[in-house]
């Protein structure tokens, strides 16, 4: 408790009841007593509100699956940069991207892992103004 050993706690109680004197120490403990008793009942409400609005009891969340120190920032990028995928292009896409992503379909996943796609540059016809999005920030 507060990095506080059994002798030092003693000696600092012991200190306590000189300071407050003998005729004020039961008036003392019971302000103490009721401290206690009214944060653990805080706690024990707090609990259960968030158990109302969540829908879950505290007791049954696997505090482990979020610590962060559980995540190395340099594992998490090697996996995803070595996760060799090949997720299907949605219709919106734009053509070359479902170009590039039939290219590395078709080629397999060792030719694609060893090639990188062409760059498809998309240019305006000339005298043509670039799109600008007036509510663009």
């Amino acid at each position: 408790m507060f990095g506080i050993n059994g002798p030092e706690f003693f000696l600092l109680l012991i200190i306590g009841v000189l300071v407050i004197g003998p005729q004020r120490l039961p008036e003392y403990t019971q302000k103490l007593a009721n401290l206690v008793k009214e944060v653990r009942r805080m706690a024990s409400g707090a609990r259960e509100q968030i158990k109302e609005e969540v829908g879950i009891d505290i007791d049954d969340v696997d505090w482990k699956k979020y610590d962060p120190r559980q995540y190395d920032p340099r594992r998490i990028i090697k996996e995803a940069l070595l996760d060799d995928d090949t997720k299907p292009v949605s219709a919106g896409a734009p053509a070359a991207v479902a170009a590039v992503a039939g290219a590395a379909a078709v080629a397999g996943a060792d030719a694609a892992a060893t090639k990188r796609p062409e760059r498809v540059l998309q240019t305006l016809p000339a005298g043509e103004a670039a799109p600008f999005d007036t509510e663009a920030t």
